[in-house]
């Protein structure tokens, strides 16, 4: 059987685990020539990374605007790449600011295109919606909402559940987490979780870990899981808490483990982003907070359309956990949000029974019925 050739781009760490996912799934049915953009989980099935993802590791007006030459750069060699190895495919993972542009190129050299993680125009941006028409021919949705959105636009999109709902086994004992993590089994655990960019380690690694300052001012016993997404943003944080700025704080750096982390807390304090799914899905209480350039944050209010910012809350259409954004992103705000969740065991029951529901929700076989469509639309 001859190998399904596919390009890919993704441009953070939870695309590269989506995508990861899709070509375990698209293996299983014979085998693939994957190459493009892509990180380690991608690799690790045979991908072969033209560049590596963080490369486009990059978040905001403003820092897109830094980096706009080089990603415009970037974009062009990797189209001129994939237009002269001409795969039967090109998905793109995520990253619509990138990857609409390219595959709008490359489908009118007759590539055929599809996106995988359909781009929020139900939460922001709807203009988009004619770039997604001209760009893709299809697209694969793993919200189950989406699809009413993107049928009455006219535009070809299938959902096929979230492939973290699959992976992530829901509230899962924290026993075996803390034991790996060699944290005593009854102790009191707070996982932080201060994004996988370097943009985001630099708005909102300090004010996590004051934070922790803060609560452990209160609470000396709470233990402090602070999981980096990669080598250098491990290399970044450890530094940051080096010499010993937070004395008071129990803290246990990890490189990567962020699952194991979240399995092991009782609470979390994370970035908006992916990472807030995963820790619903793992049935964690969680806060969820965000902090960015003013300009970018204006820029991106005046875009938005929903009065949440977390997945979570959005999926849920409830305000199931505090949202901390901007200058309300305080350390003592913050605190007090995650103290009432550690204080309170119905609430954390509360939340656990809405987070379990959508985990239902969301746990589909996505890897399988992704690759079944991607390879019919191969086809033809």
């Amino acid at each position: 059987m001859a190998a399904l050739s596919v390009g890919m781009v993704a441009a953070e760490a939870s695309g590269d685990l989506l995508a990861a996912s899709v070509l375990r799934g698209l293996g299983d049915g014979g085998p693939v020539e994957a190459r493009g953009i892509g990180g380690p989980a991608m690799s690790a099935t045979g991908f072969d990374a033209w560049w590596h993802i963080d490369a486009l590791s990059v978040r905001g007006y403003l820092e897109v605007l830094r980096a706009y030459p080089r990603l415009l750069r970037m974009r062009n060699s990797l189209r001129d790449r994939l237009i002269a190895w001409r795969p039967q495919l090109f998905l793109g993972v995520d990253a619509p600011d990138f990857n609409l542009g390219l595959e709008t190129a490359l489908r009118a050299q007759g590539l055929r295109t599809v996106q995988f993680v359909g781009p929020q125009i139900w939460a922001w941006r709807r203009e988009r919606i004619d770039k997604i028409r001209a760009a893709v021919m299809h697209t694969l949705l793993v919200f189950p909402f989406e699809q009413e959105i993107y049928d009455q636009a006219g535009l070809p999109a299938t959902y096929v559940g979230h492939p973290l709902a699959d992976v992530i086994d829901p509230q899962p004992d924290p026993t075996p987490a803390r034991q790996a993590l060699e944290l005593p089994v009854s102790a009191t655990v707070v996982a932080l979780l201060p994004g996988s960019r370097p943009a985001e380690i630099q708005y909102l690694a300090e004010p996590f870990l004051r934070t922790a300052v803060w609560l452990a001012e209160r609470r000396p016993e709470i233990h402090f899981l602070l999981p980096a997404a990669g080598a250098r943003l491990y290399e970044r944080l450890r530094d940051l808490i080096a010499g010993g700025r937070w004395p008071k704080v129990r803290l246990t750096l990890l490189s990567g483990r962020s699952h194991e982390a979240l399995a092991a807390c009782d609470a979390a304090l994370v970035a908006s982003g992916t990472a807030t799914l995963e820790t619903a899905l793992i049935g964690r209480p969680m806060v969820i907070a965000y902090r960015m350039p003013w300009l970018s944050y204006r820029i991106m209010l005046g875009k938005a359309y929903l009065p949440w910012i977390g997945l979570p809350n959005i999926l849920c259409r409830d305000a199931v956990v505090p949202e901390f954004i901007q200058d309300r992103a305080t350390p003592q705000a913050m605190g007090q949000a995650l103290l009432r969740q550690l204080d309170d065991a119905a609430e954390r029951e509360r939340i656990g029974a809405r987070f379990a529901e959508l985990h239902g929700q969301l746990r589909r076989g996505c890897a399988g019925r992704a690759a079944t469509m991607l390879r019919e639309l191969a086809d033809g």
